[in-house]
């Protein structure tokens, strides 16, 4: 849910600091077709019709997407801002893993939020005493925020390396390209 709203952040920011909105397709994100299976996976995987009926396959297939998306990451370490995303990947794939393949939520960020344990397979799993507790989703957006969710430090990481990726990418002058004066 954090990169919803980083994407307007670095926008914004990107805009505030004299950036350009064009040079962002100047920025070359290598393995973009495995980031985007990955994910594209995981919305699948979470959507009603798949989570009720997925059963035991579906922390596998959540933990290999989630380690795809990591390693398209990796492969674009060298893009300013993306070894913040990498560290928030790595992170949520390290509470994800060590948890059977789920994303513990505590009970008490769902309750903050009104919410119960969702039906089926989910992304956020109430558990009282997960491993890597200080990495999985102990922190609730407030009620007021639109599509208010659980999130742990590991999703904040991935939205400031979001934002940082897109408006440092609208700011950067990369060697062979000369900067254009106002």
């Amino acid at each position: 849910m954090f990169i919803l709203y980083a994407i307007p952040i670095g926008l914004l920011a990107g805009t505030l600091f004299g950036g350009r909105l064009e040079r962002l397709a100047e920025i070359q994100f290598r393995w973009a077709w495995l980031a985007i299976a990955g994910l594209a996976i995981q919305i699948v995987l979470f959507s009603s019709v798949v989570a009720d009926g997925i059963g035991d396959l579906g922390p596998p297939i959540y933990v290999a997407s989630t380690a795809a998306v990591l390693a398209a990451v990796l492969r674009n370490w060298r893009v300013q801002g993306m070894a913040v995303v990498a560290l928030g990947a790595a992170s949520n794939l390290l509470a994800i893993a060590a948890n059977g393949g789920v994303m513990p939520a505590s009970p008490e960020a769902v309750a903050s939020l009104g919410g119960e344990a969702a039906e089926g397979f989910s992304n956020s799993v109430i558990m009282i005493d997960p491993a890597l507790r200080p990495l999985t989703d102990i922190f609730a957006l407030p009620g007021w925020v639109p599509a208010a969710n659980v999130f742990s430090i590991g999703d904040v990481l991935i939205g400031i390396g979001v934002a940082a990726v897109i408006a440092l990418g609208m700011r950067e002058v990369r060697p062979g390209v000369e900067a254009e004066s106002d």
